[in-house]
């Protein structure tokens, strides 16, 4: 009888471990049936928010402060290559091109346009523009260009490489303690260093703000000479030639409006100007350490096609530089100042200006 009921309990226990087996495999294949769709959704969903747009057509509005070299190079750089990127993707871009000719409160005047028209994407070309398009939208995005320090155009001092809003873009900025060692390297025994700016243009004080102290660690005196607009630049350079052994100039876009004007003062003095681009340098000046504002306009368009097609967030791009640095000169103001060309240094074409 013992024997009877141990077999009978025996069999009991085999039941329920057969019963428990079977609930435990069949909760495991419900949990990797699940996991194995969840696994497939989210696939799903990584491809297709890594699949780029093809077959649109976006809208770009262009506002460029005013016309000169390095400005329309930046502009025509960014149209070329934002161009050849979307027709290689299967899509197309249109441009709406305006230049405020130099005049700062037309800048708003266009950038609202674009606005009010509601382009898909805004090119601030110069501080001017960036800062008008930053106070009329806060939705779409502004790429910057040839501007020298964001920081200073949005006045926002605490900025890093990003701005965290709808703005990004790229910096005509060469870096301003090797523009101090160029001067240095063409100009060793000079004394005293005029420095030549618009005081109306954020960047251009930013500039001078950097150099300054570099060069009077360096040992030269220097000394500011400021204008408001083109009318008393001459007035201006008439005193700064006075006194001062060289003169240096930030990329500052009334200079580049106006290069004949120190021209036609600096070199009946004998006065050498170091410029800090290749355009002002080209009108007025011996030597400069220049990008190529064609490049940063490409770079410029890279970022547009990241944000259009890409969908990449332009609150997180960080600020972009030129990629090549160049010195160049003036062979023809050198020759009239009677300065020997630097080894290392090309020559600025001048053909067709």
């Amino acid at each position: 009888m013992k024997r009877r009921i141990m077999a009978i309990v025996a069999m009991g226990m085999a039941a329920l471990l057969l019963v428990a087996c079977s609930a435990s495999t069949a909760h495991n294949s419900a949990s990797t049936t699940t996991h194995s769709s969840t696994a497939a959704s989210e696939e799903n969903q990584t491809t297709e928010e890594n699949t780029q747009a093809t077959g649109q057509t976006f809208t770009v509005g262009i506002c460029q402060l005013a016309p000169h070299p390095a400005l329309d190079a930046a502009t025509q750089g960014f149209m070329d290559k934002l161009t050849e990127l979307m027709a290689a993707s299967g899509n197309e871009v249109k441009f709406q091109e305006e230049n405020a000719n130099g005049d700062q409160p037309t800048c708003a005047t266009i950038i609202n346009q674009f606005v009010s028209s509601n382009v898909d994407l805004i090119l601030a070309n110069a501080t001017a523009p960036l800062q008008a398009a930053a106070s009329a939208t806060g939705d779409i995005p502004i790429l910057g260009t040839s501007v020298s320090d964001y920081g200073t155009a949005l006045d926002d001092t605490s900025m890093s490489t990003v701005t965290g809003r709808n703005i990004s873009g790229t910096s005509d900025l060469a870096p301003l303690d090797q523009q101090a060692e160029l001067l240095q390297e063409w100009f060793p025994d000079a004394q005293t260093v005029g420095l030549l700016y618009c005081s109306s243009e954020a960047n251009s004080q930013y500039q001078i703000g950097v150099i300054k102290p570099i060069l009077e660690e360096m040992g030269y005196t220097c000394e500011e000479y400021t204008f408001t607009d083109s009318n008393d630049l001459s007035s201006i350079v008439s005193q700064a030639v006075q006194s001062c052994d060289v003169i240096y100039v930030p990329t500052d876009n009334t200079v580049a409006d106006n290069t004949g004007i120190i021209a036609n003062a600096a070199i009946p003095a004998q006065v050498p100007v170091v410029a800090g681009e290749e355009g002002i340098c080209s009108g007025c000046g011996v030597a400069t350490l220049s990008i190529s504002y064609y490049e940063l306009g490409e770079t410029t368009a890279q970022m547009a096609y990241d944000i259009l097609v890409g969908g990449e967030d332009i609150a997180s791009m960080e600020i972009q530089y030129a990629p090549t640095l160049t010195k160049k000169y003036n062979a023809d103001i050198c020759s009239q100042l009677g300065l020997t060309p630097l080894e290392g240094y090309e020559v600025i074409d001048t053909s067709e200006e």
